[in-house]
C-alpha cells in the first residue's frame, strides 16, 4: 500500500483492511473485487489484485504462511525484489539490503557523492549496501530501518538537514558541497491523464454492488477516445470484467 501512497492515506485504509483480512487465507477466500473494492482510493487499483492472487498463493502453496526467504517470497503475484527484501528483513530479520527511494539517496550522497534521482534500485545498488550491512541479521535490519528513517527525516530530497546528520562528516556529497544531480525526473502529471479517467471509473464501480453501465462509465470525461481507452485498459488489466452482454462493468468475483 505505501508504495506510491503517502502513510497518512493508507494508514485508515491498511487498519480497515487488517481488521477485515488479518491473515493471508482471509483474504484469499474472498473475491478479488472485494480487494479492489477495499483498495477504496489508494490508487494503482492493480496493487489489490496482485496482493489478492498473493494471498491465494501463500494459502495453495504455503499452507497460509508467508514464506521467509528472498527467493521464495518473488515466486509471489507482485511481489519485487523490495517487497520480497523488505519482508524477509523486517518481518522475519534476515541479512539482505533493503532499498527504497530515501535508502538509495542516503546511499548515493554518502558513499558516491553524488545526489541520486528517483530511479528504481539496481542490483548494483544492493552489492554496495549489502557491504556495509551489520554481520548480525537482526542488527542489519534494524540498520536498514534506520537509513530509511535517516533518509524521509533528514536526508530528504528538497531540504536536507545536514546539521543534524549523523554521517554528515563522512558523507561526500556533503562535503563536496552538495552538487546537484545530473539529471531530474519529470514530474508526472495527473490531470487530463488516462489514471484520472480509470480512477474516476473505478470510483463509480466501488461505490455500485452491483454493474454500472457501460454508458456512466463513458460519461466521466468529455473525450469518447480516451473513455473507450481507459475503459478497455481496465477490463485488460483484470480490475473490472463485462456483464450484461458488454452493456455494464462490475468487479471480478
Amino acid at each position: 500500500m505505501l508504495q506510491q501512497t503517502p502513510v497518512v492515506r493508507v494508514l485508515p485504509v491498511y487498519l480497515r483492511w487488517m481488521e477485515r483480512w488479518p491473515t493471508p487465507d482471509a483474504l484469499a477466500a474472498d473475491s478479488p473485487g472485494d480487494a479492489v473494492r477495499a483498495w477504496d482510493r489508494l490508487g494503482y487499483p492493480r496493487r489489490a489484485l496482485r496482493l489478492h492472487a498473493a494471498a491465494t498463493a501463500i494459502t495453495v502453496d504455503h499452507g497460509g504462511t508467508v514464506p521467509d526467504s528472498v527467493e521464495t517470497l518473488l515466486t509471489l503475484p507482485g511481489v519485487g525484489e523490495y517487497t520480497a527484501r523488505a519482508i524477509a528483513a523486517f518481518a522475519f530479520g534476515a541479512r539482505t539490503p533493503v532499498i527504497d527511494t530515501n535508502v538509495r539517496r542516503v546511499l548515493s550522497r554518502v558513499e558516491r557523492g553524488v545526489d541520486s534521482i528517483r530511479e528504481p534500485a539496481t542490483a548494483a545498488d544492493r552489492r554496495e549496501l549489502e557491504t556495509l550491512l551489520p554481520a548480525e541479521p537482526a542488527v542489519a535490519a534494524r540498520f536498514s530501518a534506520a537509513v530509511m528513517e535517516l533518509g524521509a527525516l533528514v536526508c530528504s530530497a528538497a531540504n536536507p538537514r545536514c546539521a543534524d546528520c549523523p554521517l554528515a562528516d563522512r558523507c561526500a556529497w556533503h562535503l563536496a558541497g552538495h552538487p546537484a544531480a545530473v539529471a531530474r525526473r519529470a514530474v508526472q502529471t495527473w490531470h487530463g491523464t488516462d489514471r484520472q479517467v480509470r480512477g474516476r471509473m473505478m470510483a463509480l464501480v466501488r461505490a455500485d454492488h452491483g454493474a454500472v453501465a457501460r454508458a456512466l462509465l463513458l460519461a466521466v470525461t468529455d473525450d469518447a477516445v480516451q473513455a473507450t481507452r481507459s475503459l478497455d485498459s481496465l477490463v485488460a488489466d483484470g480490475l473490472l470484467v463485462t456483464v450484461d452482454g458488454g452493456r455494464a462493468y462490475a468487479l471480478p468475483d
